[in-house]
């Protein structure tokens, strides 16, 4: 009698890798475009996707410079925010003592409404790039902090037994065992913290108008120019995406075994 051999899994094709991803965006944009056309919405209001691009391709430099303001003000603070968060889960999850009294104090820092402090961190700071910095950091260290401790504290227990049966240092059972278990959480944390970064500098730009795409979207949203006022949130979209995919593109490095799952 013949056995019958086991089907391999094919391989998923461009159409799934490259086709589904881009479909739904074109998608979105067609929809956006016909609601235009058939409702008769004026450019006022909501300009069609043509208008958008047009602005954006006369007001390149404009756009690009703020652009690169906002991109610089994003990554600084959200590298702080991702290496502080990283750091601060790991001092909390030592020790549960050190766990309980610290909590309440974060989850109170995180409940305070980050916009009505953007005006405070200007006094404090100066009309510099800093409170920016600060704003991106405060939105995104929370979600990392979080993140990184559940991570953390989620070690089977099984698996400590093992490395101290094999008399790992602590550090070793640290980086080989606790670290390796607890990155799908941390980047579960800092895909949620990426746009939060973004969000950060822009409020901050917005409260603080002197440069940027806040200031750009503030600037031309007052003068009624909602085209320009879209291209600015459509980069600011893509900023976004960017350092999302980004963060992928790590995740798949860092974490080969778990690339299927990731797929």
């Amino acid at each position: 009698m013949l056995m019958k051999s086991k089907s391999v899994p094919r391989e998923p094709g461009l159409l799934y890798k490259v086709g589904l991803p881009v479909l739904g965006p074109v998608a979105f944009v067609g929809l956006w475009w016909l609601l235009i056309v058939v409702f008769h919405i004026r450019a006022f209001f909501l300009p069609a996707p043509p208008d958008i691009v047009t602005a954006l391709v006369h007001n390149t430099s404009i756009l690009m410079s703020a652009a690169w303001v906002t991109l610089r003000e994003t990554l600084i603070g959200f590298a702080i925010a991702a290496i502080g968060g990283l750091l601060v889960a790991l001092a909390l999850t030592t020790s549960r003592s050190v766990r309980r009294a610290a909590m309440p104090v974060l989850v109170t820092i995180n409940a305070v409404p980050k916009l009505a402090v953007a005006p405070l961190l200007v006094i404090w700071l100066g009309f510099n790039q800093t409170p920016k910095i600060v704003m991106a950091a405060l939105l995104c260290f929370f979600p990392v902090i979080l993140a990184s401790m559940t991570g953390l504290i989620s070690t089977p227990p099984d698996f400590e037994e093992l490395a101290r049966s094999l008399s790992a240092s602590r550090w070793k059972t640290f980086t080989k065992v606790r670290l390796p278990g607890a990155l799908p959480q941390v980047f579960v944390g800092l895909k949620v913290a990426a746009p939060l970064a973004v969000v950060g500098a822009v409020v901050s730009e917005i409260s603080n108008a002197t440069q940027g795409l806040g200031y750009v979207l503030a600037a031309e949203a007052a003068q009624s120019e909602t085209a320009i006022a879209f291209a600015a949130v459509a980069l600011l979209t893509i900023e976004s995406i960017g350092l999302y995919y980004v963060l992928v593109g790590l995740e798949r490095l860092l974490m080969p075994w778990a690339r299927e799952a990731l797929a």
